[in-house]
């Protein structure tokens, strides 16, 4: 596999980024879905335009990784026009992360966003699984103890849903449930597909999102139609649009582009390793804006899981690097002394 080897704090700042963009999303995204004033907007489109402001970055990204607009022009002929066969294979991940997404905007209409992110955590079993099965790899026997206590933990925090007492629309959990679990297969296979198609070669990341943004404009737009199509020829594409909104489409954007920089950089994995910060970040932005009333069950699903992830994270032990020491030796013994 081609894999890029770079510096352990380029690796901390993606992360970190991904982190405060994936809480801010989330409570963001929950304040345009519920309480926020206005007419309500439709999902479809504000997942259109993100494949779209995704597109237009990727297209800057790749502009100034070639340097010219010649070089530029070149590789879009090369990589776009003249390689149907890799838009196809990148159009499964379009089509996976589209139907992702949408469900982002319904789970979040029906749930809180600290519960949502708790739960959205089921999505690192799922990435673990489709990791064994189409990456190969094996997992230690302390990361599948904490795939299984991540799925208790999410388990406790959907027993007794925490109620939120500023939200007035109305909600239902099991619909919200339903479809967090849909975005959590999706995020899985999704990931892994991409990360797969990332590492089997040498094409550069910005052109891989080329290939695949575009055939996501194509598959959401084909979206707007079916679910929203009458309503948008009526009241426009448009409609319902805030700042607020309009922040959640570009959080939505930089937080796409930083997940394929972590998938190509790190592993598609290690994505999920920052959900901890974000667990908490939103739970004490739900607390305040949306009257989050934590529960016992909540608490102690939230902390399970927030450990489940450290251990998951933690690195495997490389015992093949160890040597035997003759403990008879007595410079051997004041080495294990000094150690």
């Amino acid at each position: 596999m081609a894999v890029e080897n770079v510096s352990v704090v380029f690796k901390l700042y993606c992360l970190t980024v991904m982190t405060l963009v994936a809480a801010t999303y989330t409570v963001a995204l929950r304040y345009t879905r519920t309480i926020s004033a206005g007419d309500l907007y439709f999902s479809t489109t504000a997942v259109c335009i993100t494949e779209v402001i995704k597109l237009i970055l990727s297209l800057g990204m790749l502009s100034n990784e070639t340097g010219s607009p010649s070089r530029l022009k070149k590789a879009l002929v090369e990589h776009v026009l003249c390689s149907p066969k890799e838009l196809l294979k990148l159009s499964v991940p379009s089509l996976v992360y589209a139907v992702q997404n949408n469900m982002a905007f319904l789970a979040l209409s029906n749930l809180d966003a600290a519960v949502y992110q708790v739960t959205y955590q089921l999505k690192i079993p799922c990435t673990a699984l489709c990791t064994v099965l189409m990456l190969n790899r094996s997992l230690s026997r302390l990361q599948w103890f904490s795939v299984f206590m991540l799925c208790g933990g999410v388990t406790l925090v959907q027993w007794k849903p925490a109620e939120a007492t500023k939200v007035q629309i109305e909600q239902n959990p099991f619909v919200g449930f339903v479809a967090i679990a849909i975005a959590v297969l999706c995020s899985g296979f999704a990931g892994v597909y991409f990360e797969k198609v990332l590492k089997s070669s040498d094409t550069s990341l910005w052109v891989r999102n080329i290939q695949m943004y575009l055939s996501g404009i194509v598959v959401t737009l084909i979206g707007v139609f079916v679910n929203d199509g009458d309503n948008v020829l009526e009241k426009g594409f448009f409609f319902g649009y805030t700042p607020w909104v309009c922040f959640v489409v570009f959080l939505a954007s930089v937080g796409g582009l930083y997940t394929s920089v972590v998938v190509k950089y790190t592993d598609n994995i290690m994505k999920g390793f920052s959900a901890a910060a974000a667990i908490l970040l939103s739970t004490v932005a739900s607390v305040l804006l949306f009257g989050l009333q934590i529960t016992v069950s909540f608490a102690s699903g939230s902390f399970l899981v927030c450990i489940s992830i450290y251990l998951y994270g933690l690195p495997k032990q490389d015992t093949s690097k160890l040597k035997n020491v003759d403990h008879t030796d007595p410079e051997s013994k004041q080495k294990l002394i000094s150690v």
